[in-house]
């Protein structure tokens, strides 16, 4: 194991960081002038407003029909943009179809209603996984050119489905949640909104799809299976722009095995102590582009993922070709993140012209064994950061579930290193670049940390100015390169 701390002073450096058995020269070179194509949506100019199926906005009436038909109406003339007017539209579970655009217009807030009754239960994905759940708020499957659009508010009335723990709550707001209703679990520190949902979170892979789990059986725990609030499954040429995704139940943005998607110009909000309150998740997905957007949440900010484990690596289908690009991240577990569930791998991804502001970790890497799966050719830069909470570049392939900053009290021990056997289960990571970094704070530079059968490999840093109260620690990494990095550490703030 090979393990560096830089010394409390300034440090500029031309250092390679290499195993001890290895010694590289020159920093590899790539380049961000060829990158991937993402094809565009085309949309018929017909216009069917929601209002003409008999949609009302006074915040009672239920608009599920009326939407979903004027969606289906609009796909069976061969499509078009389905208007959203200003005001407030409550309404259950909106299914999109082929050649349309979902537009809200400005000061359009579509209100999913909080009766889970409204929302049946189907077979889903949840964290790589197959999985009954909740159906999702807004979904799509095998769509081919579709849209959701304009200048309103989608709005998953995520509070009613969401667990909260106590640690993340001042006594005041916890106490006021407690006595809203719902079932507490005090060695667990946990508030859930129903007894189901309490259930469900004392069963391991309450939602997982097996024979034996009958329909009563996911019935009894269908609280529990909180829907992520957008969910794309096998759609191809998807547009999401400029619409603000707000208060999920889970996920934000969840497109899966889709292709040629854009996400331009939006912005997805969750409370900052959101359980698995995702910004977006980019799952097994080719041909993306993540531009101008903003991201405020309470889990991952933007998320890569391939599926999990022996399920992922079946599928095979690694996330490629992505573009992320003059985006935003505040509050979140990690600016932009792969992993952990990366089984069926990612590859081509290009970042740049990024900020991560107040984000626990800037760029966040994470995997663990039984993973499997290979992560290769990634770049990233022109990156800002300020304010992190962790670390500014983080590489980790111990990753257990976790919240990435403890919480006070919180003890965490080091995970113990032993070797095992190589096989499909060992996660790969190899072929990082990542330059042009400028960061503001962070507990920590860069901590790379990999497994003693199969070292992270081939990652360079070029160009890095971070101020921190730590250097750099690599554990078991070869062929870690450094050219003009500069490390300022700032010692523990009080």
């Amino acid at each position: 194991m090979n393990k560096l701390n830089f010394l409390r002073q300034t440090v500029f450096s031309t250092l390679i960081l290499v195993s001890a058995s290895q010694a590289i020269a020159q920093v590899k070179p790539y380049s961000f002038d060829h990158l991937p194509e993402v094809k565009e949506t085309k949309f018929k100019t017909d216009t069917i407003r929601i209002t003409s199926f008999g949609a009302k906005n006074d915040g009672v009436t239920l608009n599920t029909k009326s939407i979903n038909d004027a969606i289906a109406a609009a796909s069976k003339k061969g499509g078009g943009v389905v208007v959203i007017p200003a005001g407030l539209w409550l309404t259950g579970p909106v299914v999109l179809l082929s050649n349309v655009n979902l537009h809200l217009q400005k000061n359009a807030l579509l209100q999913f209603t909080k009766d889970f009754s409204q929302y049946k239960l189907v077979k889903g994905d949840w964290e790589g996984i197959p999985q009954m759940r909740n159906q999702s708020p807004i979904s799509a499957n095998d769509a081919e050119n579709i849209a959701i659009t304009g200048e309103g508010i989608v709005d998953g009335n995520g509070d009613a489905w969401r667990m909260v723990k106590k640690d993340k709550m001042t006594e005041s707001q916890w106490n006021k949640i407690v006595a809203s209703g719902g079932t507490v679990i005090p060695e667990k520190k946990m508030w859930y909104p129903s007894e189901q949902s309490a259930k469900g979170s004392m069963l391991k892979n309450a939602g997982a799809i097996s024979p034996e789990k009958t329909p009563e059986f996911y019935a009894s725990v269908k609280d529990f299976l909180r829907p992520n609030l957008v969910v794309l499954n096998n759609c191809k040429r998807v547009l999401l722009e400029g619409v603000t995704f707000q208060n999920s139940p889970a996920w934000n943005l969840h497109p899966l095995l889709c292709e040629d998607l854009i996400v331009r110009n939006v912005y997805a909000k969750n409370p900052w102590y959101a359980a698995n309150g995702d910004g977006i998740d980019i799952e097994s997905c080719k041909n993306v582009l993540v531009e101008g957007s903003t991201f405020d949440v309470g889990d991952d900010g933007i998320c890569i993922k391939s599926g999990r484990d022996a399920a992922g690596r079946k599928r095979g289908l690694p996330t490629k070709n992505v573009i992320i690009r003059n985006s935003t991240v505040y509050h979140a577990h990690g600016g932009v993140v792969i992993g952990s569930e990366m089984s069926g791998g990612a590859n081509n991804i290009f970042i740049y012209d990024c900020s991560f502001i107040g984000t626990d970790i800037g760029l966040r890497f994470k995997t663990t064994r039984g993973r499997g799966g290979v992560v290769e050719a990634i770049y990233a830069k022109d990156i800002v950061m300020k304010d992190i909470v962790g670390e500014a570049i983080l590489f980790d392939m111990y990753y257990a579930a976790q919240d990435p900053i403890a919480l006070k009290g919180e003890k965490r021990d080091a995970p113990k290193v032993v070797k095992y056997p190589v096989s499909e289960e060992t996660p790969i990571f190899r072929d990082f670049h990542i330059s042009n970094v400028v960061c503001d704070g962070a507990k920590r530079a860069v901590f790379i940390r990999g497994l003693p059968e199969l070292n992270i490999s081939d990652i360079f840093l070029e160009n890095l100015t971070i101020q921190a109260q730590e250097g750099v620690e690599i554990q078991e990494a070869k062929n870690v390169q450094q050219k003009n990095v500069k490390i300022i550490l700032t010692g523990n703030k009080k």
